[in-house]
């Protein structure tokens, strides 16, 4: 003989308003931070295609900043990013050492900031 529950089981209503909740947090964080990673991967690839072209490299550090200054302002980087400090270019031992290190905060939710850093190292033989 077979007995019918007496009971369903399942997920209630407010179990499943907590899970979209959850879900919802993720994926706000998530958009809110895909910015400044599609930025970084911008920059950086700039960064790699002036390394890359012997020319770009056989220039003043002056021309060099202006170039990638220009590329990120074609590329639509924001401003912010574009700024003197955020890359460093040093001569050291006939090698070009390319550091770009900088932070980017992303407002979240209300006075709740993320602080993204970025920190890459490149180097390269003066031709």
């Amino acid at each position: 003989m077979i007995k019918a529950a007496s009971k369903e089981q399942g997920a209630s209503f407010v179990s499943i308003l907590m899970g979209m909740v959850v879900i919802g947090i993720f994926l706000a964080v998530g958009f809110k931070l895909f910015t400044p990673y599609k930025n970084h991967a911008t920059v950086k690839s700039i960064i790699e295609n002036v390394i890359n072209d012997q020319d770009q490299v056989s220039k003043e550090f002056r021309s060099i900043r202006r170039t990638i200054y220009d590329r990120s302002i074609i590329n639509q980087v924001r401003a912010e990013l574009s700024r003197d400090d955020f890359l460093k270019i040093e001569n050291i031992d006939g090698k070009i050492h390319f550091d770009l290190v900088y932070e980017e905060r992303v407002p979240m939710f209300y006075n709740v900031d993320a602080v993204v850093k970025f920190n890459e190292h490149y180097e390269v033989i003066k031709p």
